[in-house]
């Protein structure tokens, strides 16, 4: 799994970037947040550092990256909905802000979703109905919301699946032991996972 990418930033579009390290040239898929964010960095000539989610087809195998981990975290909640691909959330992400769109799913706002292009009235029920009780208690007025317990449900649900659990039966007992122990560390997530014996 990779998890971010680092080096110097070779050509930039409003949803892609090519960065070079190591001798190679990585093409990265990228919201219009993150483009804003990459152009003063252009500006500066200084390396850039992107946060990376490592999607794999059958036929293609495509990076998306994010200026932080809070915009990926979203990324990955949003495409954990039916119906929502990596386009989709891309397109999301590029019409609103990261607390824009959590505070649009906190407050049930359909709108606001409607209005993103290619986002319908029921792709729009679907993304609040599935994400807002994941984004729940995070403060809508903080752009610093509260997206650790779902990394930590990541990590933890990323090291069983490494185990040889499955996802699916995983998933729900996760998203119970964070819920009622929302400060757990990811050791002790694992640790009472793995009592309930999935």
């Amino acid at each position: 799994m990779y998890d971010f990418i680092e080096g110097q930033l070779e050509d930039l579009t409003p949803i892609s970037v090519t960065i070079q390290t190591g001798g190679f040239g990585y093409l990265i898929h990228i919201s219009l947040n993150t483009y804003t964010v990459l152009q003063a960095v252009q500006k500066k000539d200084q390396p850039c550092k992107l946060y990376l989610h490592h999607l794999v087809r059958e036929d293609v195998q495509l990076f998306y990256g994010f200026a932080d981990k809070q915009e990926r975290s979203l990324f990955r909640l949003l495409i954990s909905v039916s119906g929502v691909g990596a386009g989709t959330a891309r397109m999301i992400l590029s019409s609103l802000t990261g607390q824009e769109l959590q505070k649009a799913i906190v407050e049930g706002n359909v709108n606001v979703l409607k209005n993103v292009k290619g986002i319908g009235l029921k792709t729009a029920q679907r993304i609040i109905v599935d994400l807002k009780d994941k984004i729940g208690q995070a403060a809508t007025g903080d752009d610093k919301f509260l997206m650790s317990n779902n990394s930590m449900k990541d990590e933890a649900l990323s090291a069983l699946v490494n185990l040889g659990f499955t996802k699916a039966s995983v998933d729900k007992t996760l998203e119970k032991i964070v819920a009622a122990r929302p400060s757990a560390t990811v050791e002790e997530i694992i640790k009472e996972a793995l009592k309930t014996g999935i």
